[in-house]
């Protein structure tokens, strides 16, 4: 995990290690502060153990400096604020899912920015 990207992701990675169990486990406790309210459907948990998954596969690419899934990751995680908005504005959503977005894409940015910043780290790892 020598490229500074590949740390970004290792941060994200240990985000949805966080939320993943928290939506799998307990989604009314989590979901509540944003307004959100408890789901009734089983969907909730199978996206909350998706993002733990995911989170896993991050911090394993991370780890070992994988940075295709690094440099990857930037479009997926840019691409989620964009459907979340979709969804808030055309399902009617709720607005505070927007959020969940706007932390992916922080941290996609943050991601991208160091990709841009160390770009021979990079081809060197």
């Amino acid at each position: 995990m020598n490229h500074p990207a590949a740390r970004s992701l290792h941060w994200f990675g240990i985000y949805l290690c966080v939320l993943g169990p928290g939506l799998l486990i307990a989604p009314a406790l989590l979901l509540a502060p944003f307004g959100i309210s408890p789901p009734q459907e089983v969907w909730v948990r199978v996206a909350g153990l998706l993002a733990l998954l995911i989170g896993c596969y991050y911090l394993v690419a991370a780890h070992h400096g994988f940075m295709p899934l690094v440099q990857a990751s930037v479009i997926a995680r840019l691409a989620v604020l964009g459907v979340f908005v979709a969804l808030v504005v055309f399902v009617a959503a709720p607005p505070a899912l927007i959020l969940f977005g706007l932390v992916d894409a922080a941290a996609a940015g943050w991601t991208a920015l160091l990709l841009w910043r160390a770009p021979l780290a990079m081809k060197r790892a």
